[in-house]
């Protein structure tokens, strides 16, 4: 198929990469039987709006310009995949599930059918307003409502000659309290996930129905990845209490929550594994690729479509992430007064350096083969940080 007509683009929130690689029985196990997994993905940020601002625009945050919780949303002048692909003829529906994605970010431009639609908190209060990150997600669309709305939108897209299709679900997000125990549950955060996932299922089949599942293509992902305080042994909060500020996601740049789930599926896919770094700045040029168009430039991202399609190693680069939630968390709510807005660039997929502002001018490097847990950095030398051109951090520490 050389090009697809329909694209259903999935984003767990908070999955992380060790996580769902590990999970068996789950529908995106099944669809990894036919799909091209980038095992070595990197999410730009670790907070909802701006890694999905990313991973709609092919920019990373600072290019984009939506790097916190709070204060902007994504520029109008930033093109966003779902623009160009209504300009190329697609229908576009967006279901989405937690505070972070709703319209007032401006994710949901190009989408000719969005829903935002939350419950309110359960003290009545407006999700929006609440500057607690924990309490803004008691505000969410869970899996079964995503599925049930999704399922009422099929008819609508099979009447549509392309149709685009962005599901988000937000269960694995705390408090870690799936409705149901399901089967080879490890704990209550892995079992959000499995809720999450067998409601995609129910998805999933109902494209089957319709007869529009082989001529579909999956692109599923994590947006960011979660810190679990002690469950998973690389997690910085918790037990070791190396990084308190850090249980759930959004103030540090560490694997547990950079490092998340990539896979581009279709039944016709050879089932590929890829090694090489790339970054959820890449899906919105690749999946642009993939319909026959392609977003305007200059962006970050490249096109993957020939390593989907063929099996050629993408090109091999440095990928960035960054946090300005620290100083954002420490303005809004007056706890952790010490910790620091952060940035990380991975040399290969064994080797990162992370530069923490304000904190001391060292650029700490981290060997991913020696020390798995990031708990033994040591200095980059000067050709290591030379690699990158570093952007500034463009806001003051205080500001």
């Amino acid at each position: 198929m050389d090009k697809f007509r329909n694209i259903v683009l999935v984003t767990y929130d908070c999955a992380r990469a060790d996580v769902i690689w590990n999970m068996k029985n789950t529908t995106f196990a099944s669809l990894s039987d036919s799909g091209c997994q980038f095992r070595n993905a990197i999410s730009s940020s670790p907070l909802t709006p701006v890694s999905h601002a990313t991973i709609f625009s092919g920019l990373f945050p600072f290019n984009h310009g939506l790097r916190r919780l709070f204060r902007e949303p994504l520029g109008t002048e930033v093109p966003t995949l779902a623009e160009t692909l209504s300009d190329a003829g697609f229908f576009t529906a967006a279901l989405v599930s937690c505070p972070g994605l709703v319209k007032w970010y401006g994710h949901s431009r190009g989408f000719q059918h969005y829903d935002d639609w939350l419950p309110p908190l359960p003290d009545g209060s407006d999700p929006l307003s609440v500057p607690d990150v924990k309490l803004r997600g008691l505000a969410l669309k869970r899996a079964d409502q995503v599925a049930e709305r999704a399922k009422k939108l099929i008819p609508r897209l099979k009447s549509h000659q392309k149709w685009f299709m962005f599901l988000h679900f937000f269960d694995a997000h705390w408090p870690y309290e799936p409705p149901v125990v399901l089967a080879d549950q490890q704990n209550p955060y892995e079992g959000e996930l499995r809720y999450a996932d067998a409601h995609f299922e129910i998805i999933v089949d109902g494209l089957k129905d319709a007869g529009l599942f082989d001529e579909t293509l999956f692109v599923i992902l994590g947006d960011h990845g979660e810190d679990l305080a002690g469950w998973y042994p690389n997690d910085k909060a918790g037990p070791n209490n190396l990084h308190p500020e850090e249980e759930g996601h959004g103030c540090c740049l560490y694997q547990q929550t950079q490092h998340v789930p990539l896979m581009f599926s279709n039944s016709a896919f050879e089932k590929r594994k890829v090694e090489t770094p790339v970054g959820l700045v890449d899906v919105a040029p690749t999946i642009a690729a993939l319909a026959g168009t392609k977003l305007p430039t200059p962006i970050d991202g490249i096109d993957l479509s020939k390593t989907i399609r063929s099996g050629s190693q993408p090109t091999s680069r440095i990928m960035y992430a960054e946090t300005m939630h620290p100083r954002e968390m420490h303005e809004n709510t007056g706890a952790f007064p010490e910790i620091s807005n952060s940035q990380c660039i991975w040399l290969n997929k064994d080797q990162k350096v992370i530069r923490w502002f304000d904190r001391s001018p060292e650029f700490l490097k981290y060997d991913l083969i020696t020390d798995p847990l990031e708990q033994s950095p040591v200095q980059a030398n000067a050709s290591d940080i030379a690699m990158f051109d570093w952007p500034d951090q463009c806001v003051g520490q205080n500001e």
